[in-house]
């Protein structure tokens, strides 16, 4: 959905209260009631229906009567609660284009009142993992305040706090400057994404300094989770810039070792097979980082940030269930295609089959044809035959006759 921030100037307030307003009835509702909207919103003489009107014409909210007359939030509408808030605290005041998309983000140019660029990241969790699906319905059953706004939000969070912490720590990341709900605004990363790199100077130098940012995340208590081409720039002088934050996980994790070796094995593949480099080296191992764990851990920094232990908990709960309805979804899909597969043969079979039946009584038809052919020529023949008895007698007549004649003459 493309982000047309000029409609900021047209909204009034009365619209952000009632914008506000069902946000907060979301956290109880998938689909907040509207009495319940003009209650939170506080707005006298109807005044919030007028909001709904615009915010509806516009896209923000979405109305659905089924059950009963009621809105929800669109991501759209979610956007511009983050910039209202990003404008008022003076963190962005114009917004540019977009540069960039990804499978559960969008990537904007926004620039402060001083004209300096940055870099707004829009996270939309959802987008693609459920592609297949076209009614958002409430997949976390008891969990009534998880909807993919929140879990969007959740993941903006988490690297946020993952990016100030590495930041800090000197970690070769883009300088986080804030966040509001699912919005991260940072500095602009210079450099290109590692995939559109043809060729390197020195591969095995940008090889070494891959793994060694690995091995360093670790002996950090850190896991990126997500270690690929996508997810690094590369600068002019060949020097790396990681981005991405919202798979990582602390080495702690009960999947930390998966993690770890699925990262180094990544970029090992990458390298051999786009440009024909192996490292002679053996790579790094995690039980070979284990003792270096507890030299430093960002556990701290992190939940000082905002992104605590039981959000974690909760966000990577609330991804294995999606990610459990989404083979669901897909199991229910390849089980339709192949009952319409399956559908679509019987139907063949029986065209053919009706086909051979069309064939056999066009057969028959045409012996019944053949046969009434050859009785109307037996009837011809027949006929024929008669006629010439006829004709023989009607001789024989007539020379009698003549000779009866010929004697009375006599």
């Amino acid at each position: 959905m493309r982000l047309d921030a000029t409609i900021l100037r047209y909204l009034t307030k009365e619209d952000f209260r009632v914008l506000t307003a069902i946000e907060m009835g979301m956290k109880n509702h998938e689909i907040v009631p509207t009495p319940l909207i003009n209650n939170i919103a506080g707005l006298k003489r109807g005044g919030s229906y007028k909001a709904l009107s615009t915010l509806h014409k516009n896209k923000l909210i979405y109305h659905d009567a089924k059950k009963y007359d009621g809105y929800k939030l669109t991501f759209l509408g979610y956007d511009y609660l983050a910039l209202k808030a990003l404008l008022m605290r003076q963190t962005v005041f114009s917004v540019g284009n977009k540069i960039g998309v990804g499978k559960e983000s969008d990537i904007y140019v926004v620039a402060n009142h001083e004209g300096k660029q940055m870099i707004l990241k829009l996270h939309r969790l959802g987008r693609v993992s459920f592609r297949t699906v076209k009614n958002n319905r409430d997949y976390l059953k008891h969990r009534k305040n998880a909807s993919w706004l929140y879990l969007s939000r959740l993941a903006a969070l988490k690297e946020y706090a993952f990016m100030k912490a590495l930041y800090d720590h000197n970690f070769p990341v883009p300088k986080p400057y804030d966040f509001n709900r699912h919005c991260i605004v940072m500095s602009v990363a210079k450099g290109v994404p590692l995939r559109q790199v043809e060729a390197f100077a020195n591969v095995g130098e940008v090889y070494a300094d891959i793994m060694n940012l690995i091995v360093r995340l670790a002996t950090y208590g850190l896991i990126h989770g997500d270690f690929n081409e996508f997810n690094m720039l590369v600068s002019n002088s060949e020097k790396i810039t990681l981005i991405d934050f919202p798979q990582m996980v602390s080495t702690s994790h009960q999947d930390a070792k998966y993690y770890f070796e699925r990262d180094v094995q990544c970029i090992i593949t990458y390298f051999k097979k786009r440009y024909g480099f192996e490292s002679e080296d053996e790579p790094p191992t995690f039980e070979s980082c284990v003792p270096q764990f507890k030299t430093y851990s960002l556990d701290v920094e992190v939940e000082a940030s905002g992104f605590t232990k039981m959000q974690q908990s909760e966000f990577e709960k609330l991804q294995a269930e999606f990610e459990k309805h989404r083979i669901e979804t897909e199991g229910e899909r390849l089980n339709n295609d192949e009952d319409e597969d399956e559908d679509e043969g019987d139907e063949k079979e029986d065209k053919d089959k009706d086909e051979d039946n069309d064939e056999d009584n066009d057969e028959d038809n045409d012996d019944e044809d053949n046969d009434e052919e050859d009785n109307d020529e037996d009837n011809d023949d027949e006929k024929e035959e008669n006629e010439d008895e006829n004709t023989q007698i009607v001789d024989q007549q007539n020379n009698n006759n003549n000779n009866n004649n010929n004697n009375n003459n006599n």
